[in-house]
Order: C-alpha cells, then structure tokens, then sequence
C-alpha cells in the first residue's frame, strides 16, 4: 500500500495534535487514539484499532515511569507500528510483528522528547521576564510557546513517517522468515509482559483472589472479552456493596453508643 502526499500531511497533523494534546491534559498521546486516527487516515480503521489495543495492553508496564527510568513513547507503537501494520497488511504483516519492530522508534521518540522538553526549559526565563516588566502579550506567548513547539514535532514525525513508509517496507522486506517469526512470537509476548510489570507494581495480596477468578474465566471457561467485563462488573459491585453495607452498619453502632451515653 502506497501512502499520498496529503495522507502524509493529515498523520503529521494528527501526530501533532496527539503530541502536543498531552501538555493540555486531553490524554491524546495514547497508543490507541493514535493508532486510530492514523487508521482513519489510511482507510482501515480495524487494524489501526487493533494496532492501539496491542499497543496499550504493552504500554501498560512499559509505558509507566519506575523509578528515575524513563519509558518509550508511544508515538513508536501509535503512529509507525499502526502504519507498518496497515501498509504491510497485504505482506502478511500482523499487529504483533509491526509492535516489536516499532519499539525501536519508540526508544528513540523517547530522546527527541527529552531534547524537546528541555529545549523549552529555557521559555521559562524569557516568560518570567516577560511578567516582571508587565508585558502580558509577550508572556503568553512563551508560556505557550512549549505547545506548539511539540506540535512541530509531532508534526515532523508523523510527516516522517508516512513520507518513508516505503523505505520501512523495503527494510522489512530484506527481514529473512525466520527473525519475522522470532518477531511475531516477541511482539504477542510483549502485551503479556506489560501486564505483568503493571501487576508487579501495583497488586496486593488482597487483589490475588480476583485475579486468580479472571484467569480462570478466560484460560478455562474461555469467556470472550465481554463476557469477561460483565463477570467483572458483577464481582466489583458485589465488594462495593458489601464495603458500603458494612461501613453503614458501624456508623449505627456508632450513633446509638452515644445516645446511650
């Protein structure tokens, strides 16, 4: 599949809006919204559906800062790995293989955004300057300046890399059979283990039972995804209630000690 010209320049808008998006709070720099628009873009919306999903299930380790580390940007995954995936579809390229290969664009979108953010470190001094001598006009202006500064980059990257996704095509390509299969089973992996390191950080013994019930729902039941949600929903409610039955039942016991007293 062959990418235009102007479908180059709507990635690049689009890429500029997810990016720049993020400074304004609207939680735009998301695998699964940029994996969208980009399958908007280049008419298949399934695989660039399917491109986020994968892409978020992987980033939910993987993209949560531990420590002083600083994770990939998911701009890899959202904008490169849904265009591999969509271009190459007919190449037999799956979602799964366009992740793995993607996460390399991702390491290095990484540094471009740490250069970015502190290239824009140095607006600071100017808008405070700017505020001492009462020049609103020109404060604003780099007090903003930052947002649209990633726009530009944005911009570049999803320009970038729609502009050379032939080249990307012609790399894959040169990719023997063997290591493009070594590249599917990593990349179905890497949703696993994202998960695995958001579990490590985050779950406590008192979280095991349900996660144990939705093992089970879904290795030995073989549930489907909704299936999995609603039984979910119903278990959450359950605790919900009960907390809240026995948070009201001592605030009785509570009221009628004192009246007693």
């Amino acid at each position: 599949m062959e990418i235009t010209l102007l479908q180059c320049v709507l990635i690049g808008l689009w890429t500029a809006f997810c990016l720049s998006g993020m400074l304004l709070g609207i939680y735009t720099n998301r695998c699964l919204v940029m994996a969208t628009g980009v399958g908007l873009i280049l008419g298949d919306l399934p695989t660039g559906l399917a491109m986020g999903a994968v892409g978020e299930l992987a980033f939910m380790g993987f993209g949560v800062s531990q420590g002083g580390s600083v994770p990939p940007n998911a701009m890899g995954p959202g904008i490169i790995g849904a265009i591999l995936a969509i271009t190459m579809k007919d190449s037999g390229m799956d979602v799964s293989t366009a992740l793995s290969l993607s996460f390399p664009f991702a390491v290095a979108f990484q540094f471009l955004i740490t250069a970015t953010y502190t290239f824009a470190t140095t607006l600071t001094g100017t808008a405070i300057k700017a505020l001492e001598k009462k020049q609103f006009r020109k404060f604003r202006f780099s007090a903003n300046l930052t947002i649209w500064i990633f726009a530009i980059v944005g911009f570049i990257i999803g320009f970038a890399g729609g502009i050379s996704s032939e080249g990307l095509q012609t790399v894959v390509e040169l990719i023997p059979e063997w290591l493009n299969t070594g590249l599917s089973v990593a990349g179905k992996m890497l949703p696993a283990i994202g998960f695995a390191m958001i579990l490590n950080v985050m779950a406590k013994k008192e979280h095991i039972p349900f996660i144990i019930l939705g093992y089970i729902a879904v290795a030995y039941l073989a549930l489907p995804t909704m299936g999995v949600t609603f039984l979910a929903t119903a278990v959450a409610l359950i605790v919900f209630f009960s907390i809240s039955k026995k948070e009201k039942s001592v605030e009785e016991v509570e009221v009628e000690f004192e009246d007693g007293i």
